[in-house]
């Protein structure tokens, strides 16, 4: 991988799946620069490529075709085993560990770096700022599934990530949490680091630094067209 000024530089990404005899194109030629300090909106209806760009952004899947270029920060090893210091992801499934508390879920990348006295300071400001401080010692299924989010988006913000990939994460969130959740954002875009956010409600795009929209697997610049 080489090293560019961008935190990730994306080039001619395709990605192709089999479905009986036909052949989707999830990804037709995708080219995307997340800068630095910089929120992006990821937009488009259900199937146009959304979860596919950026699961092949984190490493879960292997384009067909197309160059990755990371900044140097996170060059040297493949996506898919980046640390979470550099690379997190909130995914649509959130990936929730059932039998670990609110707080152990949010705390597991400190564990898993040695750092968990450093950082249990930083995951009670998370969980107070994202409303769910009292639900630290309750088990997921205890929380609602916008209290689980928002315990997913605590977790992947606890190392401030140079980036931060998110698939739909205020999709049951209301406009309060949703504002907060975006604040949480925010605050790690001040320490360098870079968000691409996929959603499909138009109502954030607002909080995004510009929007990338998504069809039938090709990327442009801008909001999607209206529909007439």
């Amino acid at each position: 991988m080489g090293m560019v000024s961008s935190t990730v530089d994306a080039r001619g990404l395709e990605k192709a799946y089999r479905r009986g005899d036909e052949q989707v194109h999830a990804l037709r030629g995708v080219s995307l620069r997340l800068q630095p300090g910089e929120l992006v909106a990821l937009v488009g209806p259900s199937g146009s490529g959304k979860s596919t760009l950026l699961n092949v952004l984190c490493g879960w899947e292997r384009p067909d075709g197309g160059t990755l270029d990371w900044t140097a920060e996170l060059a040297g090893s493949p996506p898919d085993r980046l640390p979470w210091g550099r690379l997190a992801i909130v995914p649509q499934a959130l990936g929730l560990l059932d039998d670990l508390s609110v707080e152990e879920n949010i705390l597991l990348p400190a564990r898993l770096n040695g750092r968990l006295a450093e950082l249990r300071p930083r995951a009670e400001e998370l969980m107070s700022g994202l409303g769910i401080a009292h639900l630290a010692a309750r088990y997921p299924g205890q929380a609602s599934l916008g209290e689980q989010q928002r315990c997913a988006v605590s977790r992947a913000l606890l190392l401030s990530p140079t980036l931060l990939l998110a698939d739909e994460p205020t999709a049951h969130q209301d406009a309060g949490w949703t504002d907060a959740m975006f604040t949480a954002f925010r605050d790690l875009l001040r320490h360098g680091g870079a968000c691409l956010i996929a959603t499909h409600n138009p109502e954030t795009w607002g909080y995004a630094d510009r929007v990338l929209s998504m069809k039938d697997g090709e990327l442009r610049e801008g909001a999607p067209d209206p529909v007439h």
